[in-house]
């Protein structure tokens, strides 16, 4: 299992991000359904949103009651709710221009609320050269030590999802993460982008609480 799933790797990551208590949270892009699933055991309600009918079909057949999964666009379509504790994406905001899905998403937000999103960046060889060797390096040994634990009894760690194959690919991403942080700092003031090590970026941002709603 050299190839593993990053994807996988970062869903602790944005599960620690997640507002205690949470009634309702947003999942932008949930492919099959693995990541709102985490989500619904720690959330009273997730709305689980793909624009692909068979990511949709795939989400609703793996998910518990509590997700509801809606086959709509979030630049064409309107969102099931309003008023969201959290919303998060993972590997989707690539697929949109940024400031367009940001400025929906942070609409959506309550007072509060947070976003967190890990996104593919388009590779910046000349100011992320190290991180893109360490990276490579990473991958080798995480993928030896997770195929060794599988082989052991220990569960396939990160392994890929079977229905990965049928997710949509953006072969070439259109922002570095540079790029993604003024794009992001323009249309959300404070929010915070860094890069990750295993080709993504993390952008985070919470939603400012005006006196009027304290």
């Amino acid at each position: 299992m050299l190839d593993w799933d990053h994807n996988a790797y970062y869903h602790r990551l944005l599960l620690r991000q997640l507002p205690q208590p949470s009634r309702r949270v947003l999942d932008v892009g949930c492919g099959a359904g693995a990541f709102a699933a985490r989500l619904a055991q720690r959330s009273e309600r997730v709305d689980a949103v793909d624009r692909s009918p068979a990511m949709i079909e795939e989400a609703r057949r793996r998910t518990p009651h509590n997700v509801t999964c809606v086959l709509a666009d979030v630049l064409a379509d309107s969102l099931p709710a309003r008023e969201y504790d959290a919303i998060f994406s993972i590997s989707a905001l690539h697929h949109m221009p940024l400031p367009d899905a940001l400025a929906v998403l942070g609409a959506a937000l309550r007072p509060g609320g947070i976003l967190a999103a890990v996104v593919l960046p388009r590779t910046d060889v000349l100011r992320e050269f190290p991180v893109e060797i360490v990276a490579a390096v990473g991958h080798r040994l995480l993928g030896a030590l997770f195929r060794m634990k599988g082989l052991l009894g220990g569960g396939s760690w990160f392994a890929k999802d079977p229905a990965h194959a049928s997710m949509p690919v953006v072969m070439d991403p259109p922002l570095t993460t540079r790029e993604a942080a003024r794009q992001a700092a323009a249309v959300l003031p404070g929010a915070r982008v860094r890069r990750l090590l295993f080709w993504r970026y993390l952008l985070i941002w919470q939603k400012p609480i005006s006196p009027e709603t304290r």
